[in-house]
């Protein structure tokens, strides 16, 4: 029978595997914010298919590691804490493809945007993008030192914090702008889906402190 280590470490790999195309997706997130500013919706529209793409090899990356926690049984008793991980983390490039899809209809519409709600949304994109990043360094740390994972774990909080005043910011402007309805409506998902994706790579961070106590 496989030890508990052995498996532990293997799944750990899979699980950075995951991280690492969430990373990639959240990314591509201010590249298609930059679209919009330029208004450049072929661009946009390649990035939305490079963010499609990624989010299927994802998928298929979260299932192997599911299959893998249910071949291994019960010897490995942090089974649930992997669990909960990768699926914080799963969640970071949906919200992520959902701000992406969002911008790309905004652009295929021509619908226009003030210069300066243009700049908040680019503040957001790269708060959102701050506190994944900080993720990604949590993730680099599980299966090494528990007390590093912590800490890092506090980096990502702080960059959600950030995140979140971005967000209130750029909320206020484009509730108060003079752009019409259906715009005002979109572009208030496109900051809202950024803002629940650091809320999620916050939520990830503190569920990878639960994992790393027990690895």
């Amino acid at each position: 029978m496989e030890r508990e280590d052995t498996a532990k470490r293997r799944i750990l790999s899979a699980c950075q595997e995951h991280i690492r195309m969430g990373v990639e997706v959240a990314r591509r997130v201010p590249r298609v914010v930059d679209c919009l500013v330029r208004e450049d919706k072929e661009g946009a529209q390649q990035l939305y298919l490079e963010i499609r793409k990624l989010e299927e090899e994802a998928d298929e990356a979260r299932m192997l590691v599911v299959k893998e926690l249910t071949d291994v049984g019960a010897i490995l008793t942090c089974r649930e804490d992997f669990l909960r991980f990768i699926d914080q983390v799963h969640e970071i490039l949906d919200f992520c493809e959902g701000a992406a899809f969002r911008i790309t209809e905004i652009l295929e519409r021509t619908w226009k945007i003030p210069d300066d709600s243009k700049a908040k949304v680019v503040k957001m994109a790269d708060a959102m993008l701050d506190t994944v990043m900080k993720l990604r360094d949590v993730a680099t740390t599980l299966g090494y030192n528990a007390t590093t994972t912590t800490e890092k774990a506090l980096d990502v909080e702080a960059a959600e914090k950030a995140a979140d005043t971005c967000y209130r910011d750029a909320e206020m402007n484009i509730i108060s702008s003079k752009i019409d309805v259906p715009t005002l409506l979109l572009l208030r998902e496109v900051v809202q889906f950024m803002e629940d994706a650091a809320d999620k790579a916050e939520d990830a961070a503190k569920a990878a402190r639960i994992l790393a106590f027990s690895l």
